[in-house]
């Protein structure tokens, strides 16, 4: 039962967030700038979530920056520090780079688990701790969670559960090996032979640390590895991890397949792994002292899909609206990197940022914002623009709003057009805007096309439809010119500019 020196003890809240990780805390400090009571509980005994262990070899492929080319505690500066969390006080932004040695710019878990920590101090965040959400029903217009504490009822619930449970394809044999979240220290593998089956960012993160012990290293999958820097492929590998690929292409011994799994089996003295060729068809087996399986993780849903939480890829995610929202089950939202499951329109076949914190701290925010005017009655505050202003307050966006550059054509900076003049409509996903039966407007987002090339892209909104205006690009990727201006002012000519 709940203890009295406890926050938050059971009973009823308009709103109950479950986690304590950077999705969690950044929904809460939304909702309390914005008044809206609400309950944080989690099973954890101090905030961070899964940088609490992960990433198993201790560092990010996430970066932050301690000098950008703008102001430090600027809202641009936030496009340069992808890992700290959004407070409006200047002390409390920007948390995460106080934290770091210098040796890189992509922080140690330690440090990224201290600037999360650091957080939850400066903003006097509340959270319930070593409180385990255990099972969910419905009850009339509520929601009921029993926890490991008691019962908490609310109005709106918002699971910031993270996706660090494992998940494995259906292959024979697969289950007798440890999964990625399972794996020893490197110095275990010294000397050793090492199958690793997925060839997706974890994958590659273990064999970046096994590089300097494995005797040999062979990643096998079926799809050709993706660079993140050169493909738009959702899963494609980062930079930061690509030493074991040139090791492959150089011939260092150690070897990166493309070849679909069909059984693992254990030997006398270790193990097989018996594949199909893909790119290269034909039958191989792969002789390993370990094998690994790198296959990715699932979000813990626990009850909520016998609620009628409808589920894709492979029942891993939950289903969602563009506002993060279930989209079976109207009430329930997602944050953290759950949000992965409103995966927006995907132009160019670009997927959203919102597995990392750089992208679904924004998501929190906006789906914070979006609660609590739908449902709670928070009136925000929407500045008016004078029409003379409009043209240069897109291109400032285009050229510095964060959420536009680490969102890419996912989410977009809204205004509607409003007595003669526009309104502040915010960041809002692009989705919601193109899709959506709002008012006359117009909303600009930054995005990479199938060639690379990073341009703005105008949407205008007017007597119902909605026309895509495409930017011309620049080098430097600042796009205050005169040639610009002249293209968003000929663009927002259906909204009497």
């Amino acid at each position: 039962m709940a203890t009295v020196d406890k926050p938050f003890p059971p009973g009823t809240y308009p709103v109950v967030v479950v986690g304590s990780g950077p999705g969690a805390l950044q929904t809460s400090y939304t909702l309390r700038s914005l008044g809206v009571e609400h309950a944080v509980i989690s099973s954890d005994d101090r905030p961070a979530g899964m940088f609490q262990r992960f990433p198993i070899f201790q560092r990010l492929i996430s970066w932050s920056k301690p000098y950008s080319p703008v102001e430090r505690h600027s809202r641009a500066y936030e496009r340069y520090d992808w890992n700290s969390l959004l407070a409006d006080e200047p002390d409390s932004c920007g948390l995460v780079t106080d934290q770091m040695d210098g040796t890189s710019y992509f922080p140690a878990r330690q440090e990224m688990e201290a600037g999360i920590a650091a957080f939850a101090e400066k903003t006097k965040l509340t959270i319930r701790y070593g409180c385990t959400w255990e099972s969910t029903r419905k009850d009339g217009d509520d929601f009921v969670l029993t926890t490991s504490d008691g019962e908490y009822r609310c109005r709106i619930p918002i699971f910031a559960i993270g996706m660090a449970m494992s998940w494995v394809p259906n292959i024979p044999g697969i289950d007798e090996v440890p999964h990625y979240v399972d794996v020893k220290t490197p110095r275990d593998y010294a000397g050793k032979r090492v199958a690793i089956i997925g060839k997706r960012n974890s994958g590659f993160e273990l064999a970046d640390g096994l590089l300097p012990w494995a005797r040999q290293i062979v990643l096998l999958s079926p799809r050709p590895t993706g660079v993140s820097v050169l493909t738009h492929f959702v899963a494609s590998v980062r930079a930061r991890y690509l030493q074991p690929y040139e090791d492959h292409v150089l011939g260092g011994g150690n070897f990166i397949v493309d070849a679909a799994i069909e059984r693992i089996e254990r030997t006398s003295d270790g193990w097989r792994v018996h594949a199909q060729g893909t790119t290269k068809p034909g039958p191989m087996t792969v002789e390993a002292d370990e094998v690994i399986a790198a296959t990715g993780f699932q979000v813990p849903m626990q009850d909520l899909r016998d609620l009628g939480v409808a589920t894709f890829m492979q029942d891993r995610f939950p289903a969602l609206t563009p506002m993060w929202e279930s989209a079976s089950v109207p009430g329930i939202h997602f944050a953290g990197t759950t949000t992965q499951g409103a995966v927006g329109l995907r132009k160019y076949g670009i997927g959203s940022s919102s597995a990392a914190v750089h992208g679904f701290r924004y998501n929190a925010r906006i789906m914070a914002r979006h609660i609590a005017e739908k449902h709670f009655g928070v009136t925000i505050d929407r500045p008016s623009i004078a029409p003379e202003d409009i043209v240069e307050k897109l291109l400032d966006e285009a050229t510095l709003a964060p959420e536009l550059w680490t969102q890419k054509s996912y989410l977009c900076r809204v205004f509607e057009s409003r007595d003669g003049g526009f309104v502040d409509g915010d960041v809002l996903p692009l989705q919601a805007f193109v899709d959506g039966s709002g008012p006359d407007g117009t909303a600009i987002t930054i995005e990479t096309d199938a060639e690379g090339d990073i341009h703005p892209a105008l949407y205008v909104r007017a007597k119902g439809s909605v026309e895509e205006h495409l930017l011309d690009s620049t080098s430097m990727h600042d796009y205050r010119d005169p040639e610009h201006r002249a293209q968003v002012k000929a663009a927002l000519g259906p909204l009497g500019l």
